[in-house]
């Protein structure tokens, strides 16, 4: 007797203990009618979401577009993100880039790794960053040819003791069009003063709009609709009350994003308290639906607790029912530290917000001690005095959850002091008193150590050399003019990167290893950098992975 491959896994549980596929969601029939016909159907209009419908366009395909936000409110991590994104150079080795991007990857290339993060899909996700990753700056000034990139002069290859790191001539550009980026919110300014993620976003947008590929707004995505051999052929979205049945002629392209806001996905996938341990500074609107789909029809997962995170602010604006995060680029500026709940340092403080270690500097954040089973660095706080406050905004208003309008801020911080979001004080001590009395603090700030610990630091500013966590010379200063304030920082950042499993086809794979058939996914909803993160790199692979998905998408044969 032959079992149909859809049959197997909904009633298997090998490898898997006791759950069951067939659990998660019931398979839906083979409607007698669809609502809409295309080859290929996207979901997510994002940085990965936009490429791929490009591609799946200019490789000969009928391309729609499935996006659960407003049109007048599309908000997504691309567009409220940096702006940065990597391009090598083209005169460099692509064995080199290959070797490069398999580190990030995976890491079985690097000797003292001891094990590979990925190694079953690593060669052909290089081979793919390898073969596109050149040409992203190309590709932007294809969708707009008005989007000028900008190259940073000093960010090659984050991690240069990695193979292939100066071989390859690696490359990060700013986004921009003009020649120079601009540090305000550009979202409701003209597209001539437009930059950062607002600008990668808008050119890669135009490429949409210019092939006039159809876009359903406000219509989620729901179920993927599979045949009686597990193969993906159509999808459910919802749009208001109405269910809409699509055929997908060749194939399914999820690039739905992360889960950001989804806090089962968060108490369940990412390290340390998922819920209140965390924040994210992206779209709300990440909820891990295309994670939720893909699992319904025998995805398996990658590496789902891995995230693009440090620590960052978290404040009480609430989406559904999880704080929001800030990007928080002045830690590691002078006269400011970072402290645990008990008041003592812990890290040279430049480590949170530089590359190589700022995407990975969660794993501090949630360092566990098992003596007390707690998490002393949950919240850490941000210690700062009028010398710093008094000169720059504690948040970015150029991009993320303040540059977007999801959370109220001033360029003063003096909105976010009456709010209490900023403790300030008139003293060391009161401040400490203040934290203390914070419920995130457990009662465990310790006013001596928090006194003493900027007594020293204090003393190191003034002898010029941090000898206790060698923190750069020429970010010390001291903490002791004016008033004193404390912020609460947890871990987080702009997105997750684990998910669904994929190749370097980026097909989807079941638990197994194999290829749901006409099933791709791009974006961080199943990232390829597993390993180690460098800053651009989700766009990057936005790019990248969208471009090849909707290529082999858009190259499959008509399903019948």
């Amino acid at each position: 007797m032959t079992v149909s491959r859809r049959k197997f896994l909904t009633s298997s549980s090998i490898g898997l203990g006791a759950f069951s596929l067939s659990n998660v969601q019931a398979k839906e029939p083979v409607p007698d009618k669809w609502d809409k016909t295309s080859d290929v159907v996207v979901v997510g209009l994002g940085g990965a979401g936009a490429s791929a419908a490009v591609e799946a366009f200019d490789n000969g395909a009928k391309v729609l577009i499935l996006e659960k936000q407003a049109k007048d409110h599309l908000y997504n991590n691309t567009r409220m993100s940096g702006g940065g994104f990597h391009c090598p150079d083209k005169d460099g080795d692509p064995k080199a880039l290959k070797e490069y991007a398999k580190a990030m990857f995976s890491g079985e290339n690097i000797p003292w790794k001891s094990e590979g993060e990925q190694a079953e899909v690593s060669d052909g996700l290089a081979q793919g960053w390898a073969d596109y990753s050149p040409l992203n700056a190309e590709f932007l000034k294809m969708c707009d040819p008005e989007f000028h990139p900008l190259p940073r002069k000093a960010n090659g290859a984050a991690f240069k003791n990695f193979p292939g790191a100066i071989e390859s001539h690696y490359r990060a550009y700013s986004s921009s069009y003009s020649n120079k980026v601009n540090r305000y919110n550009a979202k409701d300014k003209p597209k001539a003063e437009k930059s950062r993620g607002e600008a990668f976003w808008n050119a890669l947008y135009n490429g949409v709009l210019t092939r006039n590929i159809e876009v359903l707004y406000e219509t989620p995505a729901q179920k993927l609709i599979t045949d009686d051999d597990g193969a993906v052929i159509g999808i459910i979205a919802v749009n208001g009350e109405k269910k809409i049945r699509i055929k997908a002629n060749k194939a399914v392209i999820l690039c739905s994003g992360g889960f950001e806001y989804n806090k089962a996905m968060r108490k369940a996938f990412l390290e340390g308290p998922g819920e209140t341990g965390w924040a994210f500074y992206g779209s709300p609107d990440n909820t891990g639906d295309g994670i939720i789909m893909g699992l319904a029809v025998g995805a398996g997962l990658q590496k789902v607790g891995k995230a693009a995170a440090r620590m960052i602010m978290a404040v009480p604006v609430m989406h559904h029912g999880l704080k929001m995060g800030l990007d928080t680029p002045v830690v590691g500026s002078k006269n400011s530290i970072l402290v645990d709940n008990y008041g003592n340092r812990f890290c040279s403080e430049t480590k949170v917000i530089e590359d190589p270690s700022r995407y990975m500097f969660y794993k501090e954040a949630v360092h566990m001690n098992i003596d007390d089973l707690t998490y002393p660095r949950l919240p850490a706080w941000f210690i700062c005095d009028d010398q710093l406050l008094g000169k720059r905004t504690l948040t970015d208003l150029g991009h993320s959850t303040a540059g977007f309008g999801f959370v109220p801020w001033t360029k003063d911080n003096q909105d976010a002091i009456k709010r209490g979001w900023i403790l300030e004080a008139s003293s060391i001590e009161e401040l400490a008193d203040k934290i203390k009395a914070q419920p995130d603090n457990k009662d465990r700030m310790v006013k001596e150590n928090l006194v003493t610990t900027i007594a020293k630091f204090n003393d190191s500013c003034e002898k010029g050399s941090d000898e206790e966590f060698h923190r750069r010379a020429n970010t010390l200063g001291p903490i002791n003019q004016g008033k004193f304030y404390a912020v609460p920082l947890v871990a987080g950042g702009p997105n997750t990167k684990g998910g669904l499993a994929a190749n370097g086809n980026r097909e989807v794979l079941d638990w197994f290893g194999t290829p749901i058939p006409r099933l791709y996914a791009a974006g961080e909803i199943a990232s390829a950098l597993k390993f180690v993160y460098q800053g651009g790199g989700n766009l990057t692979e936005c790019i990248v992975y969208g471009r090849i998905a909707g290529k082999n998408a858009a190259n499959l044969n008509n399903w019948s």
